[in-house]
Formats: structure tokens, sequence, C-alpha cells
């Protein structure tokens, strides 16, 4: 399979996305957190896979410009290629379906799921998401409110969870 990796800018810095060519998105992640986007890659593909320097689709650079534009419910039809397990790929669609400007909690996640029991495994699953913002694990807080881990920073998590919150009608309520 050929994967192309290209580069777009954002207000938190350069975005990373793999994509193929139909224009689904493999991986996306910050710039400066390239090495964490080989490491999951390698993990899901092997580390015989090759990525191949090119423009990231535009359908996906235009849906990111519109998310960061304010547009916030942009990213929701951006076409993604997950391949992890059963259960991170339903983790994962989850994250999906949590509307923007409302975050959850690992609790409800693992409610959404099906699973009330699994809160800690859907963190696992959210640590090993591959394609940031897009899938927005950013979403997830903890059961007080708290921001919790993010592979890209907190202060870029506040950034997001603001944003949304922001653009999606929100009442300034968060963080």
């Amino acid at each position: 399979m050929l994967l192309t990796i290209g580069r777009v800018s954002s207000p938190l810095g350069d975005l990373l996305l793999v994509s193929d060519a139909a224009g689904r998105l493999h991986a996306s992640d910050f710039a400066d957190c390239e090495g964490r986007l080989h490491r999951l890659l390698t993990r899901r593909l092997g580390p015989d896979h090759r990525l191949t320097p090119g423009a990231p689709p535009p359908a996906v650079a235009q849906a990111l410009a519109r998310y960061f534009a304010g547009e916030v419910t942009a990213i929701d039809a951006v076409p993604v290629v997950l391949g992890g397990s059963d259960f991170q790929n339903r983790a994962w669609a989850a994250l999906r379906e949590i509307p923007a400007g409302q975050p959850a909690t690992y609790g409800q996640q693992a409610r959404r799921i099906g699973n009330p029991a699994a809160a800690r495994a859907v963190g696992s699953a959210n640590h090993d998401n591959p394609c940031n913002i897009i899938v927005p694990c950013h979403r997830i807080v903890g059961a007080d409110g708290a921001l919790t881990g993010y592979a890209g920073g907190l202060p870029r998590k506040r950034w997001l969870l603001t944003h949304e919150d922001r653009h999606a009608g929100g009442a300034g309520r968060l963080l």
C-alpha cells in the first residue's frame, strides 16, 4: 500500500498527514511528534511500511483549515482508516461521536462502546489514537473535568477544547 505523508499548517504548529491514494487519512500528528506518528504506524503496518512525501489530500487539508477557522464540525466527515484492534477501533469510533464543545470522560466513552468497566482500556486506546484532531481524543477529560494526558501536550489540548467550545456555541464553561 502506497502512503503519502504531507504537511499542513495550523495555529498549534504544523500537522503531518499520512494518507492513501483514495484520500483517506491513516495517521496525523503534530510535526514535533513525528516519532510517535512513525511508532504508531510501524505497530499497525509493520516495519517495512514506506511513506512517500507529497501533498495531503485537498479535502482533508480544507477540512482542517475550516476547523481551525471555527467550523469545528468540518472534520467530522474526513475518511479515516484506523487499523487497530476491534476494541481500539470501537473506542476511536466513539471519540468521533463526541460533539465538539461537549467533552466526555473515559467512563462515558467506555459506556458508549458498551463496556462500562473499560475506562482504563479506552484510555490506553486513546493513547494509541493514530489520527489526532480528526479522531478527537482531546475531547476526553478526567471524571472531575480536569485535563488529562494528550500526546500533543496539555496546552494544545486546552486550546482545542476552548476553540471548540467557543465555536460550537458553548458558554465558555470549559477550562
